[in-house]
C-alpha cells in the first residue's frame, strides 16, 4: 500500500518490482476521514450500529435426529 503523497514516486516502481509475484497487488491508499482504530468515541449523534450479518434461520421445525 502506497500513501497518496508518494504515488507519483513509487507506484510504477513497485508495480515493476512485484510484477512476477501473483500474490502481490500494489495499491494506493485513498482512505479519508478519521482513523477508527484509535478507540476514540464517535462524535455525539454518530453512534455506529452493530448488526448481525449472519443469515436468519430457516423458519419451520426440523425432525429429531436419532442415533441408530
Amino acid at each position: 500500500m502506497i500513501p497518496p503523497e508518494l504515488e507519483d514516486e513509487l507506484f510504477d516502481k513497485m508495480v515493476e518490482y512485484y510484477k512476477d509475484n501473483p500474490n502481490v497487488t500494489v495499491i494506493v491508499d485513498r482512505r479519508t476521514g478519521p482513523d477508527r482504530r484509535q478507540g476514540t468515541t464517535p462524535p455525539e449523534g454518530e453512534k455506529r450500529e452493530t448488526r448481525d450479518r449472519r443469515r436468519p434461520r430457516v423458519p419451520g421445525t426440523f425432525p429429531d435426529i436419532v442415533d441408530g
